[in-house]
């Protein structure tokens, strides 16, 4: 069963939203896929909806137990909630806050568990640390494949 990883931006834009579903449809393997998200606002949760609608299984690694209460807008909430319902596994780091250190050390957990990473990413810096680029990163030095997304006319709001 192939596992496959995700990270990217969380402020993407809502027809850059369209354009990396329409990108990760055509990418993704609907056949026993396992999908394994941080559930982030933005790539991740474009992710695990087009994971699910492909038929797939959605697993999600929350970085720290106040995840929900403190980083989830409120504008967010019944969206990541019910991707979260419909979620196969959902395992909480060790952390009782939400951190870049707890953010870092989740997506090390989804890298210790795929076979692939999907980045959906417009090739720049991080803006802190455990940010997308040190996701990109972390992963290639473990030798994990990465396929970058970034369609054409996407942009981050």
């Amino acid at each position: 069963m192939p596992r496959t990883g995700v990270t990217g931006h969380t402020n993407l834009t809502p027809a850059t939203e369209t354009l990396v579903a329409d990108a990760l449809r055509a990418l993704l393997d609907a056949s026993d896929l396992v999908g394994v998200t941080c559930l982030a606002r933005g790539a991740d949760q474009v992710f695990a909806q087009v994971v699910l609608e492909l038929g797939g299984r959605v697993e999600v690694v929350l970085p720290a137990a106040d995840y929900r209460d403190r980083e989830v807008k409120p504008d967010n909430q019944a969206q990541f909630d019910e991707l979260l319902g419909k979620s196969a596994v959902v395992h909480t780091m060790p952390f009782t806050e939400s951190n870049p250190h707890a953010y870092m050390a989740a997506s090390e957990h989804v890298l210790s568990t795929v076979d692939s990473l999907v980045a959906v990413w417009d090739g720049g810096p991080s803006g802190g640390y455990g940010g997308t680029a040190d996701v990109v990163d972390a992963a290639r030095q473990r030798g994990i494949h990465v396929t970058v997304i970034w369609p054409v006319g996407s942009s981050r709001g």
